[in-house]
């Protein structure tokens, strides 16, 4: 037994030796109580070395009122975005002013769980390891999943979807909402691409998988992991929860898809999706058409939505990618 409790004493104390900034961007005043949650969430597992950096993305009064709250002894340091405005320069802005040994990244609408942070530390502490990221668990509105809303399509929404792992495995990329990398990625292949990513509240995304794909081309030997054991808990505002928001957002992932492989190369930009659309999606439409079948008729709704989240995300896809080698022509 004390050899045990031995054991892990030396695991811990080696983990926590690495250390970690976590950066949190945010852009409006509309999620301030979201913010403060996340901020408080991280400021719960800073080890004495460690710090939370709050980057605001070109918002004065945002700056003022989180520079106000958060301003003390608590490891945190707010600054703005000194980057091209968006997700993407926001998070380059926080990597450029961090100090850290691991760089981890926390949504604004979302909190980190017990144990999130020492746990994306453990992970980096793997030898070939530069990149991890933890499951994305949705906060419904009135604590309860929408009956029409497909699993399959989560992302939709930021967070972890049926289809991924269901233990620990190396993955293509992790999802942004809550993951982590070693200090060196960024020195490899430089800062997420403004190219790519949410600006403000365009529902478009990619910047982290394609920095994942460019960190795998730049070393193939390195592996970026996916770690369902531990989470964030990711707020989903009721505006999200509409048909209308659900086929766009796909039609901007699409989009964003389409700039990914401009930047990587298709079978880079597309791998996962391709087994996500041949395998996933199929299973889902049947599922829900079964659903439907014994009286549950938001299954039908379901298995629409999964059809036409698919045709909007290929129709997004094939028009970026059509407008894109018109220019290069």
């Amino acid at each position: 037994m004390n050899q045990q409790a031995s054991a892990a004493e030396h695991t811990q104390g080696r983990h926590s030796s690495v250390t970690a900034s976590v950066v949190i961007c945010a852009y409006t005043l509309e999620r301030w109580d979201d913010l403060r949650a996340a901020v408080a969430s991280v400021v719960a597992q800073l080890s004495p070395a460690d710090e939370c950096l709050v980057v605001i993305d070109h918002n004065e009064e945002l700056l003022a009122e989180a520079s106000h709250a958060f301003g003390g002894p608590d490891g945190v340091h707010v600054m703005s975005n000194a980057d091209k405005r968006g997700l993407s320069g926001a998070r380059n802005t926080g990597v450029a002013a961090s100090r850290g040994e691991l760089v981890a990244f926390l949504d604004d609408d979302a909190t980190a769980g017990p144990g999130w942070l020492d746990g994306l530390r453990s992970a980096l502490s793997e030898v070939d390891m530069v990149g991890a990221g933890s499951a994305v668990v949705p906060r419904w509105p009135g604590g309860a999943r929408p009956a029409w809303f497909p699993p399959e399509f989560d992302w939709v929404v930021g967070c972890t979807y049926l289809g991924m792992p269901a233990h620990a495995a190396d993955v293509r990329n992790v999802i942004g909402a809550g993951m982590a990398f070693r200090r060196e990625v960024f020195e490899l292949v430089g800062g997420f691409s403004t190219d790519v990513g949410r600006v403000g509240a365009i529902p478009t995304g990619c910047e982290e998988t394609e920095l994942c794909i460019r960190v795998r081309q730049a070393k193939p030997e390195v592996r970026i992991g996916f770690l369902p054991s531990i989470e964030v808990r990711h707020r989903v505002s009721a505006d999200r929860l509409t048909a209308l928001y659900f086929l766009r957002r796909c039609l901007g992932e699409g989009r964003s898809k389409a700039r990914v492989a401009a930047l990587v190369g298709q079978d880079a930009g597309l791998s996962s999706e391709r087994s996500y659309v041949r395998r996933v999606l199929p299973r889902g439409v049947l599922r829900e058409l079964a659903r439907g079948m014994r009286g549950q008729f938001a299954g039908f709704k379901a298995a629409a939505l999964i059809v036409a989240g698919l045709a909007c995300a290929g129709f997004g896809y094939v028009t970026a990618h059509s407008r894109k080698a018109g220019i290069s022509r």
